[in-house]
């Protein structure tokens, strides 16, 4: 039956979005400028961030490219930010719209090496806790040298080439047939309970990982991008960087461990799946076939990715050029060597990374309004206030609330410069910056785990085509993430509270010492750009 034009307006705008989400972000556009011109610009700001998580939130009902980027539109054509202050934004930030469009895509031509790789550890480590162990302490490894983002995007990338070989068998077709795995249509009754399960025993391990880059990323001046200019205005080189960080940092990674076991060995908040049996059987079943039916040029092409993943390592940890630029030379290298010339072949590696660049686009237009209405202002007005340690406290409770709703770049950035500040005018003394320092780098990295808006890495697996595969929603997101953030937030705070001073006068005392165990250190990894 025919419909109006205007009912086919409505049908159209976000698509098969339920009616009651498109009413909601018509209601936002609408009281938006209301707010800005009648009421308050700060008011309206904070209006703005909200509705921007309520479609993150929503990622599932629709992607929050399209309603945050009608949200991100508006606010700069009513001027609640400028296109030059967005365009600042983007800037600043390239290295990381560069990485998530050439490393993410250059991780996709790597992917038969990887799928081999962890398809003989999930096979071989038949205990669940020491499965998860294995994901959190190697993502936990690698984010200290390399970078979040790159180590989710392997953990994505390896998790849909599981899924997808289960799925194809338990529709009834053979793991090489071309087949749709986000379509549960063919899937054979038997299978379905063993589909669920395994999709939370993925879930688990995704967020396992996630948990892991920000344990290593925190570590490190390289670790995450707002510890290098952290590091940059504390004048820290790699192996201080290291130390100062310590008293938080290693306890917080050891109870972290400890979480990954409990919520295994106890089942809590959606962990402790375990592999189904015959999930496992198609797996081993589908590893024994790939040996048999792989030819030389399989092994050939297995040998290339090998040299470009050592490549790879050794780029990032030496930090040899931008993360980005590395992705590109992965691309080039990896399809040079295994004989993918064609454009539509190269067209597949980009799919999955462009709508999130976008979106972080959009997500960086909102920061920008963060920028231009001043709404963290008062509360770091409020903590330069306070003094000893309860100034250190609010510090790092100030930056994880703020982390948990912004950027963690963006909130470490403003705040380590309001912090030089400070210091350039005799405001604080040196042990106090040194103290404020330690205090914003955990802050911005240990209580952002609480939500996916809190951290790239995890806002990436939330928005990638892996979420809705597994059932991965915001707010089951964040219900995992749950025990985590509690210890992670509170022992870093026991840190901050108990570790930090006694730690910095000794740094005050053995200041020789602390110099040379800095210089000896910072030679097993350079501190040069991230």
């Amino acid at each position: 039956m025919a419909i109006s034009l205007g009912n086919a307006f409505i049908k159209n705008f976000l698509g098969k979005a339920p009616d009651w989400y498109k009413v909601a972000i018509i209601s936002f556009l609408v009281i938006n400028p209301i707010v800005f011109f009648l009421i308050d610009p700060f008011v309206a700001g904070w209006l703005l961030v909200v509705e921007f998580i309520f479609t993150l939130a929503m990622a599932l009902k629709c992607y929050p490219l399209q309603p945050g980027g009608l949200l991100a539109i508006e606010a700069v054509a009513i001027g609640m930010t400028s296109p030059e202050q967005v365009k600042h934004e983007l800037v600043a930030n390239i290295e990381v719209l560069l990485l998530l469009i050439f490393m993410v895509a250059g991780i996709y031509f790597m992917k038969q090496l990887l799928l081999f790789i962890f398809t003989k550890i999930l096979i071989n480590i038949r205990s669940k806790t020491l499965l998860s162990l294995s994901f959190v302490i190697s993502a936990a490894f690698l984010s200290a040298f390399l970078d979040a983002l790159t180590v989710i995007a392997v953990v994505i990338s390896v998790t849909v080439g599981f899924y997808s070989i289960y799925h194809k068998v338990a529709s009834g077709q053979e793991p090489h047939a071309a087949h749709d795995h986000t379509s549960d249509k063919h899937i054979r009754e038997v299978s379905r309970d063993d589909l669920e399960n395994y999709r939370a025993f993925l879930r688990s391990l995704l967020m396992h990982a996630g948990i892991g880059t920000a344990l290593g990323g925190v570590m490190t001046m390289v670790g995450e991008p707002q510890n290098l200019i952290i590091a940059d205005q504390a004048g820290w080189m790699f192996g201080e960087f290291i130390l100062r960080m310590a008293p938080v940092t290693v306890p917080v990674f050891i109870c972290g461990i400890l979480t990954c076991i409990l919520v295994e060995k106890f089942q809590i908040c959606g962990y402790g799946t375990k592999l189904p049996e015959n999930v496992r059987k198609i797996l081993v079943d589908f590893d024994d076939e790939e040996r048999r039916t792989w030819t030389n040029i399989d092994y050939a092409k297995l040998f290339v990715q090998v040299i470009i993943a050592v490549w790879l390592i050794l780029g990032l940890a030496l930090h040899l050029a931008a993360v980005g630029i590395i992705g590109l030379t992965v691309i080039i290298l990896a399809t040079s060597f295994t004989g993918v010339t064609e454009e539509h072949a190269l067209g597949k590696a980009f799919e999955e990374a462009l709508p999130f660049t976008a979106l972080l686009a959009v997500f960086f237009s909102i920061v920008a309004v963060i920028i231009d209405q001043h709404l963290f202002a008062p509360i770091i007005n409020m903590v330069l206030e306070l003094e000893g340690s309860a100034q250190m406290t609010m510090f790092y409770i100030a930056n994880g609330l703020l982390s948990m709703v912004s950027d963690n770049v963006f909130v470490g950035t403003v705040y380590i410069n309001e912090v030089k500040t400070a210091l350039m005018n005799g405001i604080i003394t040196r042990d106090q910056f040194d103290m404020l320092a330690v205090a914003i780098n955990t802050g911005t990295n240990l209580p952002s785990v609480a939500t996916p808006n809190g951290q790239a890495a995890f806002l990436f697996a939330l928005t990638s085509a892996l979420a809705p595969l597994i059932r991965l929603s915001y707010g089951r997101m964040v219900y995992m993430a749950l025990p985590y953030t509690i210890v992670l937030t509170f022992v870093g705070l026991a840190g901050i509270e108990f570790m930090l001073v006694p730690m910095t006068e000794w740094f005050h005392d053995m200041g020789w010492l602390s110099h040379h165990v800095a210089e000896a250190v910072s030679h097993i990894a350079p501190a040069t750009g991230h």
